[in-house]
């Protein structure tokens, strides 16, 4: 090899090494008999699914004050599991009242079962159909959960119409093995104002909705299963409070005896907050259960 070309060569080498980090990295897909949950990241080539690291402890029986809602989504997926027909879900409310919380506790409970869990951002739902054919026909074996958390839009935002059409086609021509959960605190996932019922009608003796209402609610109607949180009673609250001091006072070996004072601090604990929840009485679980230990170890 003469001297030129071995120059040439090292040269060549230098400059691939510096261009080689500004260049795209491929990404391949997920080997779904190891991970168990993706969340799709959109990028210049059009997007690919990131695996993610989940934890698994949250149970299903965790989730108190939601018996209702927990049953009927987990036969839901039970049926999507099993092969059976099952609807996308849109589950909405008031915050704190373990919306995330159930589906993720649904890949804890299914995950033995094939079931998977793709995140998707509410501004990446126009990658819907890229997502889809990206699972191709190699993973059928797997069921496939599309969760979105908060999905909501704001007053005057107009790309909830553009985010319908790619929902309609999209659940439409998804394949059997696939389903789409959402999380909203709006029943219709966008604001409504006392305004819109100004034009409705009356036909032959029965009220029909003016076409701005029909819109927005036309949105939500591509979820065919939608199921309603809400804050919870001052017993529920209570109970799962209790619930999660157990569980967290075992985790860290620490002996508890609850009282009064206890409950009442609990209670004051989310009047502070403006909101009874699970999330809530789980944030005052871990602060009840730091104390007394910071106190059962003199700090």
């Amino acid at each position: 090899m003469s001297a030129e070309l071995s120059l040439f060569l090292q040269k060549a080498q230098h400059v691939l090494e510096r261009l080689e980090p500004l260049l795209p990295k491929k990404h391949g897909t997920p080997d779904w008999s190891q991970v168990l949950a993706a969340r799709w990241q959109p990028d210049a080539q059009g997007g690919y699914l990131a695996p993610l690291s989940v934890n698994l402890a949250l149970e299903l029986e965790d989730l108190l004050g939601i018996e209702r809602q927990r049953s009927i989504l987990t036969a839901n997926t039970q049926q999507f599991i099993q092969g059976f027909p099952a609807n996308h879900a849109l589950l909405w409310g008031a915050r704190g009242t373990g919306k995330s919380s159930l589906v993720r506790a649904l890949l804890a409970r299914f995950a033995v079962q094939g079931l998977r869990l793709i995140e998707i951002e509410r501004d990446a739902l126009t990658d819907l159909p890229r997502l889809v054919a990206s699972l191709g026909q190699d993973n059928a074996r797997w069921r496939f959960i599309v969760f979105c958390d908060d999905l909501s839009f704001e007053a005057g935002e107009g790309d909830y119409r553009v985010l319908k059409s790619v929902l309609d086609g999209s659940l439409e021509q998804a394949p059997d093995n696939l389903l789409l959960y959402a999380t909203s605190n709006r029943r219709h996932l966008v604001p409504e104002k006392s305004s819109d019922n100004d034009h409705w009608q009356m036909v032959e003796g029965e009220l029909h909705p003016n076409e701005a209402v029909e819109d927005k609610i036309a949105l939500s109607d591509r979820f065919g299963l939608w199921l309603s949180f809400y804050s919870f009673s001052q017993d529920q609250y209570l109970d799962a409070v209790r619930h999660w001091v157990n569980q967290l006072a075992k985790a860290s070996s620490l002996n508890w005896i609850w009282n009064d004072s206890d409950e009442k601090e609990a209670l004051r604990w989310a009047l502070g907050r403006g909101n009874r929840s699970g999330r809530c009485a789980y944030q005052f679980a871990r602060h009840w259960v730091g104390v007394k230990l910071s106190e059962q170890k003199g700090v």
